[in-house]
């Protein structure tokens, strides 16, 4: 299986992908942020490197997806490539950072891509406010993050919902992340993993 988290910058993605795989005994795979050598440069200057950073992100997911789709064993990935497109280069994009010639190109490519791979068996997307957002981002204290601008994060949230409600077809469970701490209170784990359960394997009723 594939197992997918969605969610905005800081909303918990990471450590719930570490939490779910420790649980489930499910393999972990984490989008590439070290290492990856255009996130320094986008956050100085998005509109420069935009489409570099898109096109990066493009390789490295679509990567994954071959890799899962040719796994034995369940996979649980932290972002895809759906959201890649959906969320943040259409955000880029609305925000004037890409050019017609290079939105269309990158969108010649992912549909490329896309025709040779299959939905996530479920998608978890985590919700968040902005001043969640914020909180979390400011506590793991990445330096290239700490000049995100609120309405970027808000920009993302608006975009995120669109895509989840609006576009995308798989199955999906939506977690409010505001009210819940599954990192370090295991009952709020435990009810993500309870839903889960329900979804994929029908062990409790699915609220």
């Amino acid at each position: 299986m594939h197992i997918a988290i969605a969610g905005n910058i800081g909303s918990g993605k990471s450590t719930l992908t570490r939490l779910l795989a420790h649980h489930y005994g499910w393999e972990p795979r984490f989008e590439a942020v070290e290492g990856n050598p255009y996130l320094e440069d986008y956050y100085r200057d998005i509109h420069r490197w935009s489409f570099n950073l898109e096109v990066y992100f493009l390789k490295e997911r679509f990567r994954d997806l071959i890799d899962i789709a040719n796994c034995d064993h369940t996979i649980i990935q932290d972002r895809t490539i759906f959201e890649g497109v959906y969320v943040f280069m259409e955000n880029n994009r609305a925000m004037g950072n890409l050019s017609d010639r290079d939105y269309e190109t990158y969108m010649e490519l992912f549909e490329q891509m896309i025709s040779m791979v299959k939905l996530p068996d479920l998608m978890i997307y985590l919700h968040a406010s902005v001043p969640h957002l914020v909180n979390n981002i400011q506590q793991r204290g990445r330096d290239y993050e700490q000049t995100i601008q609120l309405d970027y994060l808000q920009n993302l949230n608006e975009r995120y919902d669109d895509f989840i409600y609006n576009k995308y077809k798989g199955r999906v469970i939506i977690v409010e992340k505001d009210q819940l701490d599954f990192k370090n209170n295991s009952k709020d784990l435990a009810q993500i993993v309870d839903r889960i359960d329900a979804t994929l394997f029908g062990l409790f009723p699915n609220p």
